[in-house]
Order: structure tokens, then C-alpha cells, then sequence
């Protein structure tokens, strides 16, 4: 009998890796589901994301491995967007790392700093993957609380009080997945200044900057940031590109480099024609982040009429393509709700509970659903 490495007793198989298995289920039975559960975009890439993959086909080593770092141009997109969107200057030679997706950064860049049995501050709420990582690579996961009334952002005061001794790595996301708060400027120099006290490597995880969000915002523009600091970003959300896989890693030269050394034993490069649409994208004018707003706009506003349907309350100035909806007092718990709602209903919600134990009472959308499925949602309550 072959028998798994030990690594695998610590994690599970992905919550919506299982509960989408099971809607398939329930519309391969001919149960008309509608989605609500996941934050995948349903639109499409520009016309000029397009026409760049296609017309990249023809070029000379197209189909040939690329490099570990990715084409010297797309780097310095990366780079000029960062300095038109955020004001931050990065050197695209040495600060910036494109990759597959930034979920695959989360893995690398845990790879490449932590040893066995180092702790790793979490979020709760929070991104599941930063737990699983953390477990799969021999660290040991120490989760800090979020909620409503510190508006999802940590009390630093008391994770002071803690022994931090043994923390290597800090979490965190702003705008905040899965509620979809915002940390101010203030917080986020609390945040490098934490940090830097407790020679911690702090990393935003910065996805959702651009969806229904008017000030966007980066750690790295902190002064001093670069010292203890990386981000990851993606083009999954911001440019409809989800399948593409295509994130980055930005930071200092040093940490770049450790990280490279894990990736380039990963991977061999990014598809050429990945990375031309992906320039293209990081060239888009104004007109597109407007466009997608009003598309996602026009959907919350449904959104915000199926939650009031269901007796929740929403921070309506919440950003990102998620509303964060509070279950009703004397409500079932948040699991037990989304079943009865996707057996009842057939509409599928995820539970605030698959990002964390802080999760519990709380339920969220997506708003990567059609407005007329949204309608056809409210007609169905």
C-alpha cells in the first residue's frame, strides 16, 4: 500500500473544490442553479487583451519555453502601472516577479521564508490558502481575529501582548477578502511599523484594488515598506482574466531573489502569449476600470435587494466583487443557511465560515453573476 506523506493529514481538500462537486451534482440532475458562491469574473478580457494573444501566436519563440521572470516588458508594465496607479516606483529588473497567478506566489513566497515549526500570523477572516500553505510547508499557523466592530482590521496593541518570537510571516489583504473593508493609509504604516518592531516579513495580498473601489491602494507606497514588505496582485479580477493565471510579486531586490529561486524550480516560464495580453491589459485607460465599475455596480445594487430579502445587513461602502452580508439574529448557523437556500431556492451562497471561525453569522456574494440571473434570484424568494 503506497501511503500519502504526512503533510497531507494537515489540510483539506478545498471547500469550494468539494461544494461545487456537489452543485454540479445537483445541475446534472436538472436543478436549475444559480451561482453565487465563487469570485470568478464572467466577462471578458478587452478587445485589445485579445487581438494581443492572437496576434503573438506568429511571433518568433512564441511556443518556446519563456523566462523565469517573464518578458523585460511585461515586467516594466507591471512597473509603470504600480507607478501610475500607486505612486510607487519599483525597478523592474530586480522588484518584480510575474507568475502564475498569485496564488502560486502564496506557495513560493511560504517556500522561500519559512522553516519547519515557524509561526505565521493569519487573518480570521481570511483567505483559506494562506492557512493551507502555511500547514504544507511546515509552519505553523497563529490566527489573528477580525470583525465588524475593529472594522477587519487587526488590534496590533494585542497581538503585541503575544509572543511573537517564533512569527516569521503576516497575512493580510486590503481591500479585505472576503469583507471587502479598506485599511487607510494610517493603518497601513501601523501595519509596516508592526512589522519592522518584530522583524516580521508582512505581506498584502492585493487583488481587489480596482473593482468598485475609488482609492486604490498599495503598501508599498509606505515609506519604508520595501524593507519588510511584499505584495501580490493579480490581473484575475481587475482585467477579467482569471483563466490566464497571470499575478505578481513585488518587493526589494532581496526578497525577489529568494522567491525566484523557489519558482524557477517550479515552472518554465509563462506562456508567451499570456504575457502579451497581459502588457495590453496593463495598459488599459480609464474607460475600462469605469466600464467594469458600472457593470458591478448595476449588480450590487440587485445584490444589495436579495440580501434585504433575506433580512441581512451589508456595509454598503465596502469594495471588491463581494457583498458581506450579516445573517439576521436567531438565524441557522452560516452553513446550514447557504444548504437550505441552495436546496430550497437553488442558489448557491457561499458561508462566511470556509474563510474562518470569525466567518460564522455571516454569508457572501459574488457579484461575477448576470443581472438578470441576479432578478431571477429575487423572483425565486
Amino acid at each position: 500500500m503506497i501511503v500519502t506523506a504526512d503533510r497531507l493529514k494537515t489540510v483539506e481538500e478545498y471547500y469550494f473544490s468539494k461544494k461545487l462537486r456537489e452543485v454540479r451534482g445537483l445541475i446534472a440532475a436538472g436543478k436549475p442553479i444559480i451561482n453565487m458562491g465563487i469570485g470568478s469574473p464572467d466577462l471578458a478580457p478587452s478587445k485589445s487583451v485579445l487581438d494581443a494573444i492572437t496576434e503573438s501566436l506568429a511571433d518568433d519563440g512564441a511556443h518556446q519555453y519563456q523566462s523565469y521572470q517573464g518578458l523585460p516588458e511585461l515586467r516594466e508594465s507591471f512597473a509603470d502601472f504600480y507607478k501610475t496607479k500607486f505612486d510607487v516606483i519599483l525597478d523592474s529588473n530586480t522588484e518584480v516577479l510575474p507568475l502564475m497567478g498569485s496564488k502560486e506566489g502564496i506557495m513560493h513566497i511560504s517556500m522561500a521564508f519559512l522553516n519547519a515549526g515557524d509561526e505565521v500570523l493569519i487573518p480570521n477572516p481570511g483567505y483559506p490558502t494562506y492557512t493551507s500553505v502555511t500547514k504544507l510547508v511546515g509552519g505553523v499557523p497563529k490566527l489573528y481575529d477580525l470583525n465588524a466592530e475593529g472594522e477587519w482590521f487587526p488590534d496590533l496593541d494585542t497581538l503585541r501582548q503575544q509572543d511573537l518570537s517564533k512569527v516569521k510571516l503576516m497575512w493580510v489583504s486590503y481591500p479585505h477578502m472576503p469583507t471587502g473593508a479598506t485599511a487607510s493609509k494610517d493603518q497601513l504604516k501601523r501595519l509596516i511599523s508592526f512589522a519592522k518592531e518584530n522583524d516580521i516579513l508582512l505581506i498584502n495580498d492585493n487583488p481587489y484594488s480596482f473593482v468598485l473601489n475609488n482609492d486604490p491602494s498599495s503598501i508599498l507606497a509606505i515609506e519604508g515598506a520595501k524593507e519588510v514588505a511584499l505584495e501580490l496582485n493579480s490581473l484575475s479580477k481587475t482585467f477579467n482574466m482569471a483563466g490566464w493565471r497571470v499575478g505578481m510579486v513585488l518587493g526589494n531586490a532581496a526578497h525577489i531573489d529568494a522567491i525566484l529561486k523557489v519558482k524557477s524550480n517550479m515552472d518554465s516560464g509563462m506562456f508567451y502569449g499570456i504575457q502579451k495580453g497581459a502588457i495590453a491589459a496593463l495598459k488599459s485607460g480609464e474607460d475600462w476600470f469605469r466600464s467594469l465599475d458600472e457593470v458591478y455596480q448595476r449588480r450590487r445594487e440587485l445584490i444589495f435587494e436579495l440580501a434585504d430579502a433575506l433580512n441581512c445587513t451589508y456595509d454598503k461602502n465596502a469594495v471588491g466583487m463581494f457583498v458581506w452580508a450579516k445573517l439576521p439574529e436567531n438565524s441557522l448557523a452560516s452553513e446550514d443557511f447557504i444548504d437550505k437556500v441552495l436546496y430550497d431556492k437553488d442558489i448557491f451562497i457561499a458561508p462566511g465560515t470556509i474563510f474562518g471561525s470569525n466567518g460564522e453569522g455571516y454569508i457572501r456574494f459574488s457579484l461575477c453573476v448576470k443581472e438578470e440571473k441576479i432578478k431571477e434570484a429575487l423572483d425565486r424568494f
